[in-house]
């Protein structure tokens, strides 16, 4: 037996020693979805397979494992243990589970362990013998116990952020004295820095944020004079920052010690550090001025203040400003939150034509608004509310300003002119700016305004000019823009504004000019408009407006201009006042016009016969007849076309059918929605096979189920305040019907094409996801079946839509559950934050998911749409407790998006996931309700 044992040793001794632990490894994967490991089997040399690197020397000798980032998972077999020659095991960004098995500690040749980026569980084995290794990354898992106290004394680089650990620093790292990059960052270690740690003096990257530290500043760190990264942040550190960190800290490049206890001044040796690009040091209790020297920072690209307790009350505090314009490549500001008050300097506009953040809100600050502000072209976001700014005139017109209208401008009570025209604002008109009593002139034209006109600022009763063209704002003008007595110039033209034009403008008596054209306007005009006595130009060209021109505007004595081009008005033209006036008036486009004066060149009015009855009916019968012939002609031709046969299975429905079927689209009947597609369009009807075969067995409350075929569609009516509960519930009922598709249905479907114009609501506000005509099977993780194309499994087209596809599919990676994941995350953004994916603000570089980041946590309730806010805030008689809770709710369904939108799609959190975390937060949001208005009662 003996003898038989050894030559089993002796066999295994042999050239295929390494190859077998290898397939042991391969074994304990449970999934390969890249399929990295295909090229491990019996036809290659196991040298060759992907991710091995054997010895020159012992070419059968495993030296090193490269298997990063392929999407492997299961556990990590002890077998790797056996490789005795291995020198680098790198298996980081995966899906490994389990423990890290205790045979990785035999490797005594070992020199890099890489495991970052996985869900492993378990204690830290001892690693004690593997005396080589020099690099030890276990970031991003779930390790649980305490830092072990013998870990290799040859370590250079430590890294085990976000992770589990507990307990305290173990004094034996301070004996690791080659390290130079450690991090221990998002745990729950406790205690402090031991002395002993002073010893580490070569240290360059240091990251202890996200931890439970307490005491006064570390000590030890100010020995660290190679430091160019210490993130201290997020602890319960505190006392007075060390006078002499800019002189012992004279390398550092990064310094985050936000959220923490610190107090007392900002050390003017700080700005020492001359390398400083980014300087966090916002949520502590830091008072005093802001360092006057902070320009030294000429390299500073992000500053944060915020959420401290700094001052400025008068020139010689605000000389910070005037001194941060030497730092070039400035790009975020921060001092909301403080005790800033008196007037904001002019010199804000010195600061970098790179920035993009500026955040001033919630201080105290007063006078007039700081002009300088308008040189600052590339900004993204400003935060001026709550501030106590008055001032007599704003203007930001030509800039590349972008997103909301700041609300805060309402908290200007001495605001007479408010200019912001020609730049990239979007979001509403916010009605709060009715408040400014005393504002004579509104300008935001040319911008990407939406919503409708609010009726408040009809209210001002100082408003004597409002210029709003050129935007995309919709809906009826309100009937209460009869108040707005002493308005002379009224612009609106060039947006999507509907409905009758309200006879109380008529009682607008002091208009000069009104410009309404180019919108969708019906209905009459108003014959009220004779009444503005002062009117001198009036255009109403290219809306739908129909009758007669009324004879009313004839008597305006004083109009000059008058535009009523491209309508269907009919009838008789005037032939009083301006009408008199060839050149003063534009008429064409309207078909059925007919006489007034000679100049205008329109055939005469026929009179109507006695016998009009006839007349009318043949008129009638001639319009009737048209559309008629229309349909048939398009039905013969449709019919003409041969459809395939899951088409023709399908019940055929006439026009006249549904209008008797649904009693003339009574309101009582059934809602159901419409795809409109055309026959002629190459792929229509294989796109339409697709959705059909995608939903035949698929049966959800929140998926769009199809009935039949039709060739009629009604327009949806544009959805407006859309509040936070109905948001919440929205994106919670479109993660279900993914959820389903997902992980219910029998053989997956992945929808490839999720955006906004896809989820349609019913009247109960419920989201149904529908259009999945670019929809895929999967039934198992080797089958992939395209249902818009069956005969292939992959394409390197582009499947979906630009703005919501995943970044791998746009390199041509197969769509998979992860890239609806994706999708969906890019839609749970665009409803919170109210900005499409493909806005204009979204270029070099800069993306809604690195906007948002960027953002994130700190900055949230600065970057959603500005109507949420103003939900919150509205709400003053709410608890203040509850008020935090919502806007908590906020962030953390914001952080649902970031977790489906990472890059990586192994990074991406499952739709279940995600729906089980939106009901979670949908409960809280209940029962947050209740408690508020238990509060109220």
């Amino acid at each position: 037996m003996a003898c038989c044992a050894r030559v089993a040793i002796c066999s295994l001794d042999g050239n295929s020693t390494d190859r077998l632990w290898l397939l042991e490894f391969k074994k304990a994967i449970t999934s390969d979805p890249q399929q990295a490991l295909v090229s491990w089997n019996d036809t290659t040399h196991f040298c060759s397979w992907k991710g091995v690197q054997c010895r020159a020397k012992h070419p059968n000798r495993v030296i090193s494992l490269l298997l990063e980032n392929q999407g492997l998972a299961g556990l990590i077999s002890p077998s790797l243990g056996n490789l005795t020659f291995l020198k680098v095991l790198i298996l980081s960004t995966n899906s490994f589970t389990g423990e890290i098995p205790p045979s990785l500690g035999h490797l005594h040749r070992l020199q890099e362990l890489n495991l970052i980026n996985n869900t492993l569980q378990g204690r830290i084995p001892s690693l004690a013998n593997c005396s080589r290794l020099e690099i030890l990354g276990l970031s991003n898992n779930q390790l649980t116990g305490q830092i072990p106290a013998d870990l290799p004394h040859g370590l250079q680089q430590l890294l085990l952020g976000t992770n589990n650990l507990t307990g305290t620093l173990p004094d034996s790292l301070a004996n690791i004295t080659a390290l130079y990059v450690l991090g221990f960052e998002s745990n729950s270690i406790v205690g402090t820095i031991p002395s002993e740690f002073a010893k580490l003096s070569g240290l360059q990257y240091l990251a202890m944020g996200g931890n439970n530290f307490s005491g006064s500043f570390p000590q030890p760190i100010l020995n660290f004079s190679s430091l160019t990264e210490l993130n201290a942040a997020d602890n319960d550190l505190s006392g007075d920052l060390p006078p002499n960190i800019g002189n012992s800290l004279p390398n550092l490049e990064i310094l985050e010690l936000g959220s923490n206890f610190f107090h007392g001044r900002i050390p003017p040796s700080l700005t020492n550090i001359s390398k400083l690009y980014l300087c966090d040091i916002s949520r502590n209790k830091l008072t005093g001025v802001v360092p006057n020297s902070i320009g030294k920072l000429s390299k500073l690209t992000w500053l944060n203040l915020q959420i401290n307790k700094l001052q400025a009350s008068n020139n010689q505090d605000w000389q910070f400003m005037n001194s941060l314009a030497n730092c070039t490549d400035l790009q975020m500001l921060s001092l909301s939150v403080n005790l800033l008050e008196g007037n904001v300097p002019n010199s804000v506009g010195n600061l970098s034509n790179q920035l993009q953040v500026l955040y001033l809100a919630y201080n105290q600050l007063s006078g007039e608004f700081p002009s300088g502000i308008a040189n600052l072209h590339k900004l993204i976001s400003v935060a001026l509310n709550v501030n106590k700014f008055i001032g007599v005139k704003v203007t930001l017109s030509n800039n590349f300003f972008t997103g909301a209208i700041p609300s805060s401008f309402s908290n200007m009570s001495q605001l007479e002119q408010l200019y912001t025209d020609s730049n990239q604002f979007d979001g509403h008109i916010p009605p709060i700016l009715g408040n400014l009593q005393t504002l004579g002139v509104l300008n935001i034209f040319n911008n990407n305004l939406h919503g409708n006109i609010p009726k408040e600022l009809f209210r001002i009763p100082t408003l004597r000019e409002i210029t709003l063209s050129f935007n995309n704002l919709h809906g009826p003008l309100h009937a209460d823009i009869g108040n707005a007595k002493q308005l002379t110039y009224f612009d609106i033209s060039s947006n999507n504004l509907s409905g009758n034009i309200p006879s109380t403008l008529g009682n607008c008596d002091s208009l000069e000019g009104m410009e309404m054209g180019h919108n969708a306007f019906s209905g009459s005009i108003p014959t009220s408009l004779g009444n503005i006595t002062s009117l001198q130009i009036l255009n109403l060209s290219h809306n739908n407006l129909t009758g007669p021109i009324p004879l009313s505007l004839g008597s305006l004595q004083l109009l000059e201009q008058l535009d009523l081009s491209f309508n269907n008005l009919d009838g008789e033209v005037p032939s009083e006042g301006i009408f008199n006036n060839a050149t003063a008036i534009r008429i064409e486009g309207n078909q059925e016009l007919c006489g007034g004066p000679p100049e205008l060149h329109l055939l005469a009015c026929h009179v109507m016969p006695l016998d009009s009855s006839k007349h009318r009916l043949s008129s009638v019968a001639e319009k009737v007849a048209i559309p008629v012939v229309i349909v048939v002609r398009q039905k013969q031709k449709t019919e003409s076309i041969s459809l395939p046969s899951i088409v023709r299975e399908f019940q055929k429905i006439s026009y006249s059918d549904i209008v008797r079927a649904t009693e003339g689209f009574a309101a009582s009947k059934n809602v159901v929605a419409i795809k409109v597609f055309s026959l002629e369009t190459r792929g229509a009807q294989k796109s339409f096979i697709a959705e059909c075969s995608s939903l035949r067995n698929a049966r959800h409350r929140n998926l769009v189920p199809i009935l039949t075929a039709c060739s009629v569609s009604e327009d949806s009516p544009v959805l407006t305040n859309v509040s936070l509960a109905q948001r919440l519930s929205i994106v919670a009922d479109v993660s279900d019907a993914l959820a389903y598709l997902h992980h219910e249905h029998p053989g997956t479907i992945v929808h490839c094409d999720l955006k906004p114009s896809n989820i349609l609501l019913d009247s109960d506000m419920v989201a149904h996801v529908g259009d999945f005509g670019l929809a895929r099977f999967k039934f198992d993780s080797a089958t992939s079946v395209s249902t818009s194309d069956t005969n292939s499994t992959s394409s390197m087209a582009i499947k979906g839509t630009i703005g919501y596809v995943a970044p791998e599919c746009a390199a041509g990676a197969q769509l998979s559950t992860s890239s609806d994941v994706y999708s969906f995350g890019i839609v749970l953004l665009e409803i919170f934050l109210r900005r499409r994916p493909t806005d204009d603000m979204f270029k070099d570089g800069m993306s809604i998911v690195k906007f948002t980041e960027i953002n994130f946590p700190d900055n949230v309730l600065q970057i959603v749409d500005p109507q949420l806010l103003q939900e919150l805030d509205l709400s003053m008689e709410t608890p203040m407790a509850v008020r935090d809770s919502e806007a908590q709710i906020l962030q953390s369904v914001i952080n649902i998006g970031l977790c489906c939108t990472k890059t990586s799609p192994n990074e991406r959190i499952s739709m279940q996931e995600v729906a089980a975390k939106l009901h979670v937060i949908e409960d809280a949001m209940h029962i947050l309700a209740e408690t508020e208005g238990r509060a109220k009662l």
